[in-house]
């Protein structure tokens, strides 16, 4: 097999990999907010998943030129820090159906920003069509039984801002994994950011951590799977699949998340599933593949013109 094949296939596995473990987030966070404030869980999975990568690679990081700490400060503040914050505000202002439509437009930015800032394929027709398609069906999913469309401007305009934001730091993470460190090094450089840019929100929103809740297992569980999967593992995967795939590529498995956290509840919280969310899932796949078929064709085509030429 070809190994540019080879990586791409690679990329595609870690990134639904990746949407697969955030699917299922909601269940550990719902969890852990009975005993713990929003800001404590967030510091506490950033910080458990430094830890851990610290201890997978104990070693330094060290740059070759003093001005990329720079993209490593944007990533840590934007991935990290102010996406969290953004989203978790979001969603005592507005309505978790409101957040998980508004997230999901990410990918729509991401391609902006790629075309614009790191001069990538300018986006098709597919991808616009894909786009829509997949909203649709998030919608479908979101707004599915008793469920009304609400808008509430301000926390509307947070989870709006959440996505530019996911955008930003999908596009400085692929500005950073051309500079040919480690991805486990560079994602714990970004999460040291994150967590020095999240010091001052602590003071803030009220950090009194008691250690004493994670007496209960099912507290522990809970933190350790946020914290070592949904934060260290999988912001490696994540940031190897912009390595490999490029960030809208990538960012496409975004439309999965609410396909993910659907069939989660089906198997895990036993809740039933809606003629709506089965159409949902069906055009939110279908725009998932529909975006990401408008690399895929015309990057074999150069690939099938290259072949030509060489025979």
């Amino acid at each position: 097999m070809n190994t540019n094949i080879k990586s791409t296939s690679f990329g595609h596995i870690a990134a639904f990999f990746t949407i697969v473990i955030w699917g299922t987030t909601f269940i550990a966070t719902k969890v852990l907010l009975r005993v713990l404030t929003p800001v404590e869980i967030l510091f506490c999975r950033f910080f458990l998943g430094y830890l851990i990568l610290w201890l997978v690679t104990p070693k330094g990081l060290r740059l070759d030129n003093r001005r990329q700490e720079f993209y490593f400060m944007a990533a840590g503040l934007l991935g990290v820090t102010l996406y969290f914050l953004l989203e978790n505000f979001a969603l005592t202002l507005t309505l978790a159906a409101n957040v998980g439509v508004i997230i999901a437009i990410a990918p729509f930015f991401t391609a902006l920003f790629d075309y614009f800032f790191l001069h990538g394929e300018r986006p098709g027709p597919r991808f616009f069509i894909g786009f829509i398609v997949a909203i649709t069906g998030i919608c479908l999913i979101s707004f599915r039984g008793d469920n009304t469309v609400q808008l509430n401007p301000a926390g509307d305009l947070l989870a709006i801002t959440a996505a530019v934001v996911w955008a930003g730091y999908s596009t400085f993470t692929k500005k950073i994994s051309s500079f040919g460190y480690g991805t486990i090094l560079t994602t714990r450089r970004i999460f040291f950011y994150g967590l020095l840019f999240m010091v001052p929100a602590l003071f803030i929103f009220g950090f009194h951590l008691d250690l004493s809740v994670f007496i209960e297992f099912k507290n522990l569980a809970n933190i350790l799977f946020l914290g070592f999967g949904a934060s260290a593992l999988c912001f490696v995967t994540w940031n190897l699949a912009v390595k490999l795939l490029g960030p809208v590529k990538t960012s496409v498995y975004i439309y999965m998340v609410p396909v993910i956290t659907v069939v989660t509840s089906v198997i895990i919280l036993h809740e039933h599933i809606t003629l709506p969310a089965i159409l949902g899932i069906g055009l939110t796949i279908a725009g998932l593949f529909l975006s990401e078929s408008r690399l895929n064709f015309k990057r074999q085509k150069i690939v099938n013109e290259k072949e030509k030429l060489r025979s």
